[in-house]
C-alpha cells in the first residue's frame, strides 16, 4: 500500500499548485514517503499505541529528579525519518538540489500522509513547525543562530524538536488568566510556575512559553513569549521538571505532561507586550495542521471502509454490492475529497501569509483567520464521523484493536479539542464577524466565484439561493444581543464552511466528468433533502465516484 500513489486527487492538487520542477521533485519524495507511512510507520504506530507508549522516568538510581521521557525505538526511527524528509526544515531553508526553499503546501502534503498512519506523532511535528515559525520570524539574530538550525534539522545537525506551552490549570482556553511568571536575571529571564498540558515534554529541545514578566498588566496583553531550552549545555535539566504524563484517550504517541518551572533560563522573543499575538499566529498554523490531521484520518477511515466493503462477503455477496453500503462510501468519498481540496486551497492562501507575515493586508489576515477557524472546526468533527462510519462498516471487527478503526476514533476525538474546541472556534467566528465583517468578505468572494461559473446551472442556482438565505440569517443573528450571538456561533461556522466547500466543489466540476458528479452529490448531500427516491445520485454515480466496477446487486 502507498498512501500517496493511491490518492490521485492529492497528486492533482499538488501538480496544479507547484511549479513543474518542484512538483516533479515532490512527487518522487512523496511517493517514497507515502509508502513508508502506509507500511513501516503504520506498523510502528500500532506498537506505540498499544505496548510502546511514552513513559516517564522520574528519578535515577540515586533518587535525583531526571524527568526523562522514554519512547520506543520504532518511534525514534519515525521521528528521524520524518524530520529528515524536511517536513519542518524545508519550509524555512533551501532544498538540496532545487536551489530554493519549500513551502507549507508541500509540508502539509507530508503531514496529510503521516496523519493517515500516525496522527499522534503529527502533534510533535506541528509543535516543531510552530516553534520554527516563531523563532524564524520574531527571535533575535543570536537566538536564530543558536537554535534555528537545530529546529530545522534534516539530518545535517542534531535535531531539537519544539513545543509550545500555553495551557495552565486555572486558565485552559482562557490564556489571559495565565500566572506563570518571568523574572529578569542579567541578560535573560527565569521562568517560574506550571504548565498543565504540555505536549512533547521531554522530547523537545526547546519550548516556546507564554509567561508574565513581573509588573506586566493582567490579561493576555501582559503575556510575553520566551524561548526555553529543555536542557543546559551540560545536558542537565534547565530548571524544570515533569510532574507526570497525562493518560490520554488517544494520540498516545505524544507525551503530554504537567511541567513545573523552577527558575528555568529563558530568552525573550520579540517585543514584550506582543507575546500573546505571536502565539496566536502560531496557533493559526497549528489549526491548519489540525485540519490536515483530520482530513488524513478521514482518508484512512474511507480507505479502510472501502477495502473492507470490497473484501467482506455477507449473505452471498460483497458488502459493496449493497446499495446502503454504496451510499455510505460515496458520501464518504465525496465529502473527504471536497473537504481535502478545500483545505489545500485555504493552505495556498495561508502559505503566503505565514512565510511573509508582514506583507499581508489586514483584510487578507482576517479572511485567512475565518477560513482556518471554520475549516478546522468542520474537519475535526468530520474526522470523528468518518472513524465512526469505518467502524460501522466493519461491524464487530471495527471494535477490535486488531483493526486500525478503534485507534482512528480515539485519535480523531482529540482533534475537536486541540487548538480550540468548537465553542472557542465559534467565539472566534463571532469576533471576526462583529469586529471585522469577515462574513461579508466571504460572501463577496463566493458571489464572485459563482458568477464566473457556467457549469451545473441547477446546482449553481441552489447555491445562490442558499447563499442569499445565509446572508439574511447571519445579519439577523448579528443584530441579537451578545449571548444569543454566541448561542448561534457554531451554526454560523457550519453554514459558512458548507457554502465555502460547496462552491469549491462546483469550481472543480469543470476539471473532469467525475468531478462534475462529485460536485452534484456534494451539493445534494449538504443542501437538498428532497432527493429522487427512484434514482439516487449516490447509486447512479457509484462506479465513477468510487472508481470501481460493480455487478448489479441482488435484491435483499
Amino acid at each position: 500500500m502507498n498512501f500517496y500513489k493511491q490518492d490521485e486527487d492529492l497528486q492533482a492538487i499538488l501538480q496544479s499548485k507547484l511549479d513543474k520542477t518542484f512538483y516533479n521533485w515532490a512527487d518522487e519524495q512523496l511517493t517514497a514517503f507515502g509508502g513508508l507511512c502506509a507500511e513501516e510507520i503504520d506498523r510502528r504506530a500500532i506498537h506505540t499505541d498499544r505496548e510502546g507508549q511514552p513513559q516517564l522516568i522520574k528519578y535515577n538510581k540515586m533518587g535525583e529528579d531526571i524527568s526523562e521521557v522514554w519512547v520506543n525505538e520504532g518511534y525514534r526511527k519515525t521521528v528521524k525519518e520524518t524530520y529528515n524528509e524536511g517536513i519542518v526544515g524545508y519550509v524555512h531553508k533551501e532544498i538540496p538540489g532545487l536551489g530554493h526553499k519549500g513551502n507549507y503546501l508541500y509540508s502539509y502534503a507530508q503531514g496529510y500522509l503521516l496523519s493517515q498512519a500516525e496522527p499522534g506523532f503529527y502533534c510533535p511535528v506541528t509543535l516543531t513547525m510552530a516553534t520554527a515559525y516563531l523563532i524564524d520570524h520574531y527571535a533575535s539574530d543570536d537566538l536564530k543562530k543558536r537554535y534555528l538550525p537545530h529546529v530545522l534539522a534534516t539530518g545535517d545537525t542534531e535535531l531539537y524538536e519544539g513545543a509550545t506551552f500555553l495551557t495552565e490549570r486555572q486558565g485552559g482556553s482562557d490564556v489571559g488568566a495565565n500566572e506563570v511568571k518571568a523574572v529578569t536575571e542579567n541578560d535573560h529571564y527565569q521562568i517560574y510556575g506550571e504548565k498543565y498540558f504540555a505536549s512533547n515534554a521531554g522530547m523537545c529541545g526547546v519550548t516556546m512559553v507564554l509567561a508574565r514578566i513581573e509588573g506586566a498588566p493582567s490579561g493576555s496583553k501582559g503575556l510575553s513569549l520566551f524561548l526555553v531550552p529543555w536542557r543546559n549545555d551540560d545536558g542537565t535539566l534547565n530548571g524544570l521538571s515533569i510532574r507526570r504524563l497525562k493518560d490520554k484517550l488517544g494520540v498516545r504517541a505524544v507525551p503530554s505532561a504537567e511541567v513545573e518551572f523552577e527558575g528555568a533560563e529563558a530568552y525573550l522573543v520579540g517585543e514584550a507586550d506582543r507575546g500573546f499575538y505571536y502565539m496566536m499566529e502560531a496557533l493559526n498554523l497549528s489549526r491548519v495542521c489540525n485540519a490536515i490531521a483530520s482530513v488524513g484520518i478521514m482518508r484512512r477511515a474511507y480507505t479502510e471502509a472501502s477495502h473492507y466493503a470490497i473484501d467482506r462477503k455477507a449473505f452471498g455477496q460483497s458488502l459493496i454490492q449493497y446499495p446502503m453500503i454504496q451510499d455510505t462510501l460515496v458520501n464518504m468519498r465525496v465529502k473527504q475529497e471536497v473537504e481535502t481540496s478545500a483545505v489545500f486551497q485555504m493552505i495556498e492562501r495561508f502559505d503566503q501569509m505565514a512565510r511573509y507575515p508582514g506583507q499581508a493586508s489586514e483584510k487578507e489576515q482576517i479572511f485567512n483567520r475565518l477560513l482556518i477557524a471554520i475549516l478546522k472546526k468542520e474537519t475535526a468533527e468530520q474526522s470523528i464521523h468518518f472513524a465512526h462510519e469505518a467502524i460501522e462498516m466493519h461491524g464487530g471487527n471495527g471494535f477490535i484493536e486488531d483493526f486500525v478503526t478503534p485507534r482512528l476514533l480515539r485519535d480523531a476525538q482529540v482533534l475537536t479539542v486541540w487548538e480550540g474546541t468548537g465553542n472557542i472556534l465559534g467565539l472566534e467566528v463571532i469576533r471576526l464577524l462583529t469586529k471585522y465583517n469577515a462574513h461579508k468578505m466571504l460572501f463577496a468572494e463566493l458571489d464572485s466565484e459563482l458568477n464566473q461559473l457556467s457549469i451545473l446551472s441547477d446546482k449553481s442556482d441552489v447555491l445562490r439561493v442558499e447563499l442569499e438565505k445565509a446572508k439574511i440569517w447571519v445579519e439577523e443573528v448579528l443584530q441579537l444581543p451578545g449571548h444569543l450571538q454566541t448561542f448561534h456561533s457554531k451554526t454560523i461556522a457550519k453554514k459558512l464552511s458548507d457554502l465555502y466547500e460547496a462552491v469549491h466543489a462546483l469550481k472543480r466540476a469543470h476539471e473532469s466528468e467525475r468531478k462534475r458528479k462529485v460536485a452534484e452529490v456534494f451539493i445534494e448531500q449538504v443542501f437538498q433533502d428532497e432527493r429522487d427516491v427512484s434514482n439516487p445520485l449516490t447509486l447512479k454515480y457509484v462506479e465513477e465516484i468510487l472508481q470501481v466496477s460493480l455487478p448489479v446487486p441482488a435484491d435483499v
